[in-house]
């Protein structure tokens, strides 16, 4: 039976399988399936546990061996076999069906691999855990899926998060779902349990460059250029190179590119927000209305020739272009790079 992580602690509540197959490239999700099925485990009596990884070479004969032999101390056992390509090959395909379809009581076989390619969902050996087993389908959590993820984890935490704070989070740790975690747990430690407000949060995330980076982004998008030139000296002052700056505003010219495209083809403002975290929509908004499909095209064409600067690959300084192109996504116009038709 094929479940999501989310899904996996109620599936656990009503019993345990005989085997799970978890798969999937996001690694704390993973982890954390793989300790929910471990401590229900222990909870029914799988007192020991031996791990295989299966690498160039594996002796299948090995894990053969192990889950026909009796347990020393007569404990139920539990057995993880990783497989980091995600192929057991004949021989374990072989047995990781046979297991499936005459498992024992006293053995629990968790399977962890990477994120199965068609081929592979469609093996009989996966097809034979998910006939008889369950299968945790790990996948990367999207920007529609991830607001719910962190408002379970604050609530796990007896959280209550006002209007605004999971979006906040949200934003700023897009893509890391191990920061997010960690940025949840030092809010659980910071406020203890109860109302969580956006001025904790921000506090929080204050701590990290990360989120000055991103502040520095904001107030480009807003088009106050005084305050750029101030919090590019601070975060050069405190050491934090200009790659990371780099990477966040590139990372913004590419989001607005395609809103700037479909408002230029005439949909209505609220349509090309929807996809946007309500928490910036007043401020994309503000950037998309001085900011045109050209213009962003040209700036991230100068974004690139910041990117050749900074890695050594064009001359210039890195600094310099840098505070140029948050003055042009200011709107400074003498601050923009013309590129003529077949510039690179």
């Amino acid at each position: 039976m094929p479940v999501s992580p989310e899904q996996l602690g109620r599936a656990l509540g009503r019993g345990l399988a005989p085997l799970y197959l978890i798969s999937g490239d996001e690694p704390l999700l993973v982890d954390e399936s793989l300790e929910a099925i471990r401590t229900r485990a222990r909870t029914d009596g799988y007192l020991e546990r031996s791990v295989f990884s299966v690498e160039s070479g594996f002796d299948w004969n090995i894990l053969r061996t192990e889950c026909q032999s009796l347990s020393l101390f007569a404990d139920r056992r539990l057995i993880e076999l990783r497989l980091p390509t995600g192929k057991p090959g004949d021989a374990g395909a072989e047995l990781i069906t046979e297991f499936a379809e005459r498992p024992s009581p006293d053995l629990l076989l968790v399977v962890i691999s990477t994120k199965l390619d068609k081929g592979s969902r469609d093996s009989r050996w996966v097809q034979a855990i998910e006939a008889a087993g369950t299968h945790v389908q790990v996948r990367p959590l999207d920007t529609q899926r991830l607001p719910a993820w962190i408002a379970q984890r604050l609530a796990s935490h007896g959280l209550q998060p006002e209007p605004g704070v999971v979006d906040l989070i949200a934003w700023h740790l897009e893509g890391n779902l191990l920061a997010v975690a960690q940025e949840v747990d030092k809010l659980g430690m910071l406020v203890g349990r109860g109302t969580v407000t956006r001025a904790e949060v921000e506090a929080s995330l204050a701590d990290s460059a990360r989120f000055n980076v991103y502040q520095l982004v904001d107030a480009a998008l807003s088009g106050d250029a005084v305050v750029v030139r101030r919090m590019l000296a601070s975060l050069r002052a405190d050491g934090t190179e200009p790659i990371l700056m780099h990477w966040a505003l590139a990372r913004e010219l590419r989001s607005l590119a395609p809103l700037a495209q479909e408002r230029a083809r005439g949909k209505p403002e609220a349509a090309v927000l929807a996809r946007v975290w309500q928490i910036r929509r007043p401020l994309v908004a503000r950037a998309l209305k001085r900011l045109t499909l050209t213009a962003l095209y040209r700036l991230m064409r100068q974004a690139a020739t910041l990117d050749r600067v900074i890695k050594g690959q064009a001359a210039g300084d890195r600094w310099l272009e840098l505070e140029r192109l948050l003055l042009a996504v200011c709107g400074l116009p003498h601050c923009a790079v013309e590129f003529s038709e077949d510039a690179g």
